[in-house]
């Protein structure tokens, strides 16, 4: 007898607790999401570390990503905003900036705040 057993979710107390971060990027150049996603995560990397990296949950939300306005979201882990904000502060990039618009706690409203505001 095959017997599947179904694993339980995780309770809301156990779960990790996400911000999102919108980000711009300064630049005179149309920009990619692949070289934005890049550029962040090798940075993120380089000043977390690999263990950093791995508790701060760092993901870049490829269908958020407007490249007329230049302006993403990134989900991250509410205790290592701070970090990323430095991160992002900290690409040495000659022909991009990158600069923090705002963090919020749901998807939806950092959308609608922060891209289409």
């Amino acid at each position: 007898m095959n017997m599947i057993t179904k694993i339980k979710p995780l309770s809301p107390s156990l779960r990790q607790k996400k911000r999102y971060l919108v980000f711009e990027v300064i630049s005179e150049k149309q920009i990619d999401f692949n070289v934005v996603n890049n550029i962040i995560l090798q940075n993120s990397s380089n000043f977390l570390g690999e263990l950093g990296m791995a508790e701060a949950g760092i993901f870049l939300l490829q269908d958020k990503f407007d490249t007329e306005k230049k302006k993403g979201i990134i989900k991250v882990n509410h205790k290592y905003v701070h970090h990323l904000k430095s991160a992002l502060a900290l690409i040495n990039d000659e022909d991009a900036i990158f600069r923090s618009v705002g963090v919020s706690g749901i998807l939806n409203k950092a959308e609608k705040k922060f891209i289409a505001g």
